[in-house]
């Protein structure tokens, strides 16, 4: 007779893990965000050597 006593721990451990909590890394390893940063500064630069320049 099959011995079902033991459990098959391979999906429960899996399963039971909670996950990672992702932090501020994550989020800057987005293409949308940086793409939107770059922009940001992109303007920011270009108002400061207007500044600097021109006026």
């Amino acid at each position: 007779m099959l011995d079902t006593t033991q459990l098959d721990t391979t999906e429960s451990d899996a399963a039971s893990r909670p996950q990672e909590p992702r932090g501020c890394l994550f989020a800057l390893s987005q293409p949308p965000l940086m793409i939107f940063l770059a922009v940001i500064g992109l303007l920011l630069l270009m108002a400061s050597l207007h500044d600097l320049l021109l006026l």
